[in-house]
């Protein structure tokens, strides 16, 4: 199988990253785009370096592993052994075994000498901080470890740095979006007011008990709802209890949809599933049981009745539906003006803001529109209104900056002309970023013509030098380049091509280092930019 151009960086980074000595890494992809397509080939390419190597896959559930176990098959024809419950590897000499977390943790850890596997995956990676991940990876102290995961929001990577040294690679669902790999995503508010304020937070999200109770009066009014927004859509309903899930299947059948309800002791699971994949069923109700390892592609409208503080959850839930299917224009998102008090809500915003300022807009022009949003489009036009703010609040500081005559420019000059400034002011999520730079990179960051003084982390230092080197790479401007046409009046200059910055600067020296009189420096963009506006 021939991976897509991010699967094969991906890839290559991740070894990247073991080579430079981050043994344990991390790989952020988007759901629906092929984590475990990635993981496979690093997999293939690890035994090919080394036929002496074994891999141990770990996962929690038993979906997962068969996935896991399929893929391996069907994308590298590697086959792998189970060790679960009654299956085992032990005795055997498979290279690639695919453990159950629980089962690897318990006694038979101890039937594997602590040298045994060479390196270690970890499927869906934002468990990897619970006990049990900890004692396998433990026992293995000098094993090569990837996690992989779709969802670790910034609070979860910085529990994730307990695990883990570096992320190797990330691509996120907007890039996806953008590159055409995954479904466009709208989101639509529901007005009705459904007040959890009260409803208690336990172990860091709300009681799924309590908020059941609090739901079960609006049922009736969200099927009518739904009977609006989501005809002639194959729809999944996320529910905070089983009876909440069941109660509302037969509500929604009488009320002209085809619903089927799925539960983990549902005897019927395998038929009920199969059934809403081939249109026998237009809506799937469940309590949260199908929020990892469920792929279904024609999915397009997500009803989420279970509000929940974890972003990492949300962006499984409205995973279920970002696949590509024939047919499919885009995922609906049925969202509801959830009263929440303090505590902080995950809504559509929260798929794509960088930022709760983002989040905030988002959210209040979503709750304020009669019809369906496109997400990437809001945000787009929010980021552009909060750049434009920043910018004049910066305008001052750049305009000193751009009119030095210094060797260098700054961090902050050549981050805004990249429009990247959040990048700039994230806080270090790994314990190395904090570390101060390295004379190494500093000597680095100047031979490209940015000054090293305000520097102050090796995190920030890095981000800087990756920037650099892939511009570079892509043929993009360079940093004299920006900052000679930048003291001019050019804006953004960041985004232009070598090419386009070194003509202009041509133009400039033909005419006596003044501006063409034609030419307005503050609007003026190369004509790639002004085609693909």
């Amino acid at each position: 199988m021939e991976l897509r151009p991010y699967q094969e960086k991906a890839k290559k980074r991740i070894f990247e990253e073991w080579n430079q000595g981050h043994k344990k890494t991390l790989l952020v992809q988007a759901t629906g785009t092929g984590k475990t397509i990635v993981f496979a080939n690093v997999i293939k390419e690890i035994l090919l370096r080394s036929p002496v190597s074994r891999v141990l896959i770990l996962a929690h559930r038993d979906e997962l592993l068969r996935q896991a176990q399929d893929k391996l098959k069907n994308a590298v024809d590697i086959d792998a052994g189970i060790e679960k419950a009654q299956e085992t590897t032990i005795g055997t000499d498979v290279p690639v075994v695919i453990g159950s977390v629980q089962s690897m943790s318990g006694k038979r850890l101890d039937s594997f000498p602590v040298d045994y596997f060479t390196h270690i995956i970890i499927d869906e990676a934002h468990h990897a901080t619970s006990a049990t991940y900890e004692t396998v990876l433990k026992h293995f102290p000098d094993a090569y470890v990837l996690g992989v995961t779709a969802t670790p929001n910034r609070a979860d990577q910085k529990s994730l740095a307990r695990v883990f040294d570096s992320t190797a690679f990330e691509y996120n669902l907007k890039d996806a979006i953008k590159d055409g790999y995954l479904s466009p995503i709208k989101a639509q508010c529901i007005p009705l007011e459904l007040d959890i304020s009260r409803v208690a937070v336990n172990a860091g999200d709300y009681a799924p008990g309590e908020v059941a109770n609090t739901l079960d009066p609006y049922l009736e009014q969200i099927a009518v709802k739904m009977e609006t927004y989501c005809k002639g859509r194959k729809t999944i309903v996320f529910t905070p209890l089983v009876k909440t899930s069941k109660t509302f299947r037969d509500i929604l059948s009488e009320h002209g949809f085809s619903a089927v309800e799925v539960n983990g002791q549902s005897s019927d699971r395998k038929e009920a599933l199969e059934g809403f994949a081939n249109g026998t069923y237009d809506v799937l109700t469940n309590a949260m049981l199908v929020t990892e390892g469920y792929d279904e592609p024609s999915v397009d409208c997500i009803v989420c009745l279970r509000p929940t503080q974890s972003e990492s959850l949300y962006q499984q839930i409205v995973g279920r539906g970002t696949r590509l299917c024939e047919g499919k224009k885009d995922l609906l998102l049925l969202d509801f003006l959830w009263l929440t008090g303090k505590h902080k809500l995950c809504k559509p915003a929260d798929l794509f803001a960088s930022d709760e300022e983002i989040a905030k807009k988002m959210c209040g022009l979503i709750d304020e529109s009669k019809d369906p949003l496109d997400l990437m489009d809001l945000e787009e036009d929010v980021i552009t209104e909060i750049n434009r703010d920043r910018e004049e609040a910066l305008a001052r500081q750049l305009d000193a900056l751009k009119r030095q005559k210094a060797q260098y420019i700054s961090s902050l000059q050549f981050f805004a002309s990249l429009e990247q400034l959040d990048d700039l002011f994230a806080a270090p999520i790994y314990a190395w970023e904090r570390e101060k730079p390295t004379t190494k990179q500093l000597l680095a960051i100047e031979k490209f013509g940015l000054d090293s003084s305000k520097v102050e982390t090796k995190g920030i230092a890095a981000k800087i030098l990756d920037i650099c080197f892939q511009r570079k790479e892509d043929g993009l401007s360079t940093v004299k380049q920006i900052k000679l046409l930048e003291r001019y009046g050019f804006v953004h200059v960041g985004k232009w091509t070598f090419e386009e910055a070194n003509a202009m600067i041509d133009r400039l020296a033909k005419n006596h280092w003044k501006v063409p009189f034609n030419i307005r420096v503050s609007s003026y963009k190369p004509m790639r930019l002004k085609e693909n506006n």
